[in-house]
């Protein structure tokens, strides 16, 4: 037993190793930025966070080169935890050795909030930060959006490593379903359609007049769902319908799941357009920009019908993806409008997905399964199935997801009861878990999209570190460790 623990240790701290690698490396292109703009403090502050990396990550692949080549379920849990934490405390460091956020609390939730895509600041004065250090926040979105260890898993099957269940406890959604034979070419054919996403919206902001440096930090938080900013009042900034176009567009399509973009190029654009949740997901967009559109109309709070949709069909996608940026402060709208956008703040984006939140497809099936309640009430002998997309859904998964959004409940509730001991008011309490949890950014009141997180204390600035990891990773990754029988090796 000690023997099998010992390897698989080795197995851990292999992938430990390789993620750590993976984050260093992804420090360069912020090192060649502070180069270009001659920001001293952020080159060495890079300089010395890649050293340390490397120096780890080495070692770490080392002490692990003669590990088991298949992980246990019970690894990939801790594995996926430990990644994200380590990635998190990591790419906190160049914030606090530049003095950028001197702060540990400010630079965790900082880093935190970049990497889980949720885009919730501490920050009074973005523009105040070093460039380097502002594409080095909006790039941890791009890094986090499809998942560290996503990108790992590509790079697994070169140190004899399986990655399919780290996968099963990393994917952003209900399930992560193999698009090839290999999980690790998975990895590689959505990172590829990842990759074209962000080139192509990086290309199209240019043309609207945006500069090269700021066309990439939107598109990281774009594609990513993360909503980062290099701008203290966001796409607002801009105030352009062209920019706020072109990432309406982006925000909704990485909102969708990824698998099917794989499948549609091989098998057509049938495949997107027949799938229940993404039918589902585009009439939740369409419906809820209708109705805020014809609300700020009717409520006087926009001169026209335009302006109204312009400002609604922007706000609805940011957060339904659970992306974050900002066009207005939605916190000053009329109360149905801010009632829409709490609800969309409970669902979030689609399975296999860079968004966070519920996901469309468990409140799909939820909504199915309060009918099915009905019909059976109605016709106590009938026979009713739950099924999506002409497929019938197994009972296990049906029980899981219904275990899924209580958790969800339960934690939001439990998270705002502690967040109250800052003495904030009730919607700021609740609404800043909400949108930790859901990785979205901005709440309300307090910390709407005109505010920040600065407001809170240290340790309700971990609370929500927390929450941000735990939504990132659905709950039960992260919550499974810390139950006495995970650590029983008997279980």
């Amino acid at each position: 037993m000690n023997g099998s623990m010992n390897l698989s240790l080795r197995a851990v701290c292999k992938i430990i190793g390789l993620v750590l690698l993976v984050v260093g490396f992804s420090m360069v292109p912020s090192l060649a930025v502070s180069i270009v703009y001659e920001e001293e403090a952020s080159f060495f502050a890079f300089f010395i966070t890649i050293s340390i990396a490397a120096f780890a990550g080495i070692n770490l692949l080392r002490f692990g080169q003669f590990s088991h080549t298949v992980l246990k379920v019970r690894d990939g849990f801790l594995i996926v935890t430990l990644c994200w934490i380590v990635s998190t405390l990591l790419g906190a460091v160049p914030f606090m050795f530049s003095s950028s956020i001197p702060n540990f609390f400010d630079a965790f939730f900082e880093s935190c909030s970049g990497f889980s895509t949720t885009g919730a600041s501490i920050l009074n004065d973005i523009e105040a930060l070093p460039k380097s250090m502002l594409f080095w926040r909006s790039f941890t979105h791009w890094i986090g959006g499809m998942g560290i260890l996503i990108f790992a898993i590509a790079l697994m099957p070169s140190l004899g490593i399986n990655g399919q269940n780290v996968a099963v406890s990393e994917a952003p959604g209900p399930t992560l379903d193999k698009v090839t034979a290999k999980m690790s070419d998975t990895a590689k054919a959505l990172y590829v359609i990842y990759l074209i996403f962000t080139i192509l919206e990086t290309i199209l902001l240019c043309l609207g007049g945006m500069s090269f440096y700021d066309a990439l930090i939107h598109a990281f938080g774009s594609v990513g769902t993360g909503g980062f900013s290099n701008y203290n009042n966001s796409v607002a900034h801009f105030d352009s319908a062209y920019i706020e176009i072109v990432i309406t567009i982006f925000m909704i399509l990485s909102g969708a799941n990824f698998n099917l973009y794989f499948l549609s190029m091989k098998s057509g654009i049938s495949t997107l357009l027949k799938d229940a949740e993404f039918r589902f997901y585009l009439l939740i967009t369409a419906s809820v920009t209708i109705l805020i559109a014809a609300n700020l109309y009717m409520s006087h709070y926009y001169e026209s019908a335009a302006s109204a949709a312009r400002y609604s069909v922007f706000q609805t996608a940011s957060i339904l993806t659970t992306t974050g940026f900002a066009t207005t402060d939605f916190n000053l709208w009329p109360a149905f409008s801010k009632m829409l956008i709490l609800l969309l703040m409970f669902i979030g984006g689609c399975a296999s997905s860079t968004g966070g939140g519920i996901k469309v497809v468990r409140i799909l099936i939820i909504l199915k399964l309060i009918r099915r309640g009905i019909a059976t009430r109605l016709h106590p002998n009938a026979v009713v199935t739950v099924k999506m997309n002409g497929r019938t859904v197994a009972a296990d998964t049906v029980t899981a997801i219904s275990n899924h959004i209580f958790l969800y409940m339960a934690v939001v509730f439990i998270s705002g009861l502690l967040l109250s001991l800052n003495n904030f008011d009730l919607v700021t309490s609740y609404t800043s878990v909400l949108t930790c949890i859901g990785n979205i950014g901005p709440g309300f009141e307090l910390t709407g999209p005109a505010a920040n997180f600065s407001i809170f204390a240290g340790p309700s600035k971990l609370l929500l570190s927390f929450l941000m990891l735990a939504g990132r990773l659905e709950l039960f990754t992260l919550l499974i460790l810390l139950t006495p029988k995970f650590w029983n090796p008997n279980h």
